[in-house]
């Protein structure tokens, strides 16, 4: 993804509210599960990430991994996250 595509995606994405919300139990199976299913319906998703910094960077990283989603971008606890679901 180049440049231009993530700077159209943020712009799209700063309307958007957080759809999801990962709280003290971290990064559990049901809200990759959340995560996944939030993914197939909107393509662009915003996630609230309740966490340090660090703890926030291997959250987003692990999400990225397990989803096959593309990040654009963090502001402060909030990461967007893009991924094309070719049935839409």
């Amino acid at each position: 993804m180049n440049s231009a595509e993530k700077k159209q995606f943020r712009a799209q994405a700063h309307n958007l509210k957080p759809v999801i919300i990962i709280g003290q139990s971290g990064l559990t199976e049901g809200v990759l599960a959340e995560i996944e299913l939030a993914l197939d319906c909107h393509e662009l998703i915003k996630v609230k990430i309740r966490a340090e910094r660090e703890e926030r960077k291997k959250i987003q990283e692990e999400i990225c991994a397990q989803t096959g989603a593309e990040f654009i971008q963090s502001i402060g606890q909030i990461i967007t996250l893009y991924r094309l679901n070719p049935d839409k």
